[in-house]
């Protein structure tokens, strides 16, 4: 289960769990608080919302676990509906189960800064030089002919 943890300041971290680490989670519902010692935080975290393996969003006013169509108006699992249209779409209620595979969290606190998070700076500004020095290196080819084909012509 990916497990994507978002604090006051707008800033997110995902966070692989293993089967194990994600039982307490388990038979939670969408708006429940869990403990934020499963991230390595110290503090609590509820629980905003997710979805299944093949992406299909949890709605916090279906009960239940199970997937099921709903009909439903614009907002979670509906996007780009006109005004007053309604649409049956397949939901996920609103308990963690086994079958999730991402679960939106957020955290009371702030975030603190992570050491793994400092050294993918480096990389991405080392990336922006090197397409400037790629095009200097490769030199220009002829453009190749193309061969036409001529229609065969009938013996008589």
């Amino acid at each position: 289960i990916l497990l994507t943890v978002s604090d006051t300041k707008g800033k997110s971290l995902t966070k692989e769990l293993k089967d194990a680490e994600a039982i307490p989670l388990l038979g939670l519902e969408v708006g429940a608080e869990a403990d934020a010692t499963i991230v390595g935080f110290e503090g609590k975290i509820k629980i905003t919302g997710g979805s299944d393996k093949s992406g299909v969003p949890m709605r916090q006013d279906v009960h239940g676990g199970a997937r099921k169509y709903v009909l439903l108006s614009p907002g979670v699992g509906l996007n780009k509906a006109e005004t007053g249209t309604r649409k049956r779409k397949l939901v996920r209620g609103n308990q963690i189960t086994e079958e999730m595979y991402q679960i939106n969290c957020r955290f009371d606190g702030i975030i603190p800064e992570t050491k793994e998070e400092k050294p993918d700076e480096k990389p991405k500004e080392a990336s922006k030089e090197k397409p400037e020095e790629k095009p200097k290196a490769k030199p220009k080819e002829a453009p190749k002919e193309k061969t036409e084909k001529k229609p065969k012509e009938k013996k008589e």
